[in-house]
């Protein structure tokens, strides 16, 4: 099997301890950086707040929501020298997506379009917590990424000990869904229609859950 972005070997015993530590010492840097701030926003704890940059599922708006309702949109962004992959930690199947999931990885030349994210600090455990980070399965990085003719330092996820796998018709869906949503372009939505997929047809409850979201949000915009 092939790897990809790879992470440190670390043993059984000391795995649980090690990972807390890591995570213990990811949350103190990350609080010592300086924190985004914007006008006054009553769903902005103390209006304290940061900047992620989504591009696999995150990328849809009620998907970042269910866990993380201060998420709202600051801007479209592309992050230079890195290709979009799909893969499992250590080749275990995503339980929630029944296949490969997104992750990116140095690719001098290439790039990845995603969406910078505004969330409120309260969130950022939640945030760190779907994507795995005390499991070890993603770490969090700070990465500059480019809009507008600026340059913006975010957070975002890499995956340890990737192994490639085709993700789900499902799971690009949603990803899919979101590039649609917030504009990006359109040669890479396209590029994103194309990814082969590993043909899962099974009931994913993600997707209706996702899909409840979708309806509410239309019914509240409607009244």
């Amino acid at each position: 099997m092939s790897l990809c972005c790879s992470g440190s070997t670390i043993s059984t015993s000391s795995f649980s301890k090690h990972t807390a530590g890591a995570q213990l010492i990811a949350h103190s840097l990350f609080l010592m950086t300086p924190v985004y701030r914007s006008s006054p926003d009553k769903n902005m704890e103390n209006n304290q707040t940061f900047l992620y940059f989504a591009y696999g599922s995150n990328l849809l708006k009620e998907r970042l929501q269910l866990k993380n309702p201060s998420a709202t949109v600051y801007c479209v962004a592309r992050l230079k020298d890195y290709k979009l992959v799909f893969g499992n930690y250590k080749g275990l199947a995503s339980d929630r997506w029944h296949g490969g999931v997104a992750t990116i990885e140095d690719s001098p030349g290439d790039e990845v379009w995603g969406v910078v994210w505004r969330m409120s600090i309260s969130d950022l455990e939640s945030l760190d917590n779907q994507e795995n980070v005390m499991l070890g399965a993603y770490r969090p990085v700070e990465l500059s990424v480019k809009t507008k003719g600026q340059d913006i330092s975010c957070r975002t996820y890499i995956m340890n000990s990737c192994v490639y796998a085709r993700p789900s018709p499902q799971y690009l869906q949603v990803i899919v869904m979101g590039a649609e949503q917030n504009g990006l372009p359109k040669e890479y939505q396209e590029k994103l229609r194309g990814i082969k997929t590993n043909m899962y047809d099974g009931l994913l409850p993600m997707m209706a859950e996702l899909e409840q979201e979708r309806t509410r949000v239309k019914e509240r915009a409607n009244q």
